[in-house]
């Protein structure tokens, strides 16, 4: 049997960690770990060879997808030329949308993760990053222009949108396939553009 090179070692290790990121947010961590090899084409013996324990390779593909979420909301600064508002506004446009519910694999982390992440240890480190990333998401969603004397309320600010996100997308996805996901997924885009 032919030994895996060590470049391909790494590329199947990235795609194992990329596989189990979207799975995670689409169907929650209890995803085995046979299916998720199987998912990532490879066989289920591989995945001890990259990672010490299932808790391990959870802790690693959240700060994946975290790691994504960030990449994203600078590209999205980038496509704006660096206009805030307006990224925020191409953000809440698309978090909001019926394409971003009906994909949890390629959505949003903070939302796809939540009730696994809560489940887990405190002291796990997919909770640390899990709540950095929080924080960081809440950030990007702080007003624009901000003065120091108005940093708290700001920050409760993007604290309060990143809520209503995430609620709103939480709520659309459990009543997907009925008038009321889209009414969710409406009400809550109006309230934060008419708010911003």
């Amino acid at each position: 049997m032919a030994r895996v090179s060590q470049a391909q070692a790494q590329e199947n290790r990235r795609r194992v960690v990329d596989t189990a990121s979207r799975l995670f947010r689409e169907q929650g961590t209890g995803v085995s770990v046979a299916d998720l090899m199987k998912a990532a084409g490879l066989t289920h013996g591989a995945f001890y060879k990259q990672f010490a324990s299932k808790e391990a390779l959870i802790d690693e593909a959240t700060a994946h997808a975290f790691a994504d979420l960030a990449r994203r909301h600078t590209a999205g600064l980038g496509q704006h030329d660096g206009q805030r508002d307006a990224a925020q506004r191409a953000l809440i446009d698309a978090y909001l949308s019926t394409g971003h519910r009906d994909d949890p694999a390629d959505g949003c982390p903070v939302a796809g993760l939540a009730g696994d992440i809560a489940r887990e240890p405190e002291d796990r480190e997919a909770r640390r990053v899990y709540a950095q990333g929080v924080a960081a998401f809440a950030a990007f969603l702080t007003p624009d222009g901000a003065t120091e004397a108005d940093a708290e309320d700001d920050a409760g600010a993007g604290l309060t949108r990143l809520s209503t996100l995430v609620g709103a997308l939480i709520l659309a996805r459990a009543t997907q396939g009925s008038p009321l996901s889209e009414e969710i997924l409406a009400a809550a885009h109006a309230a934060l553009t008419e708010s911003a």
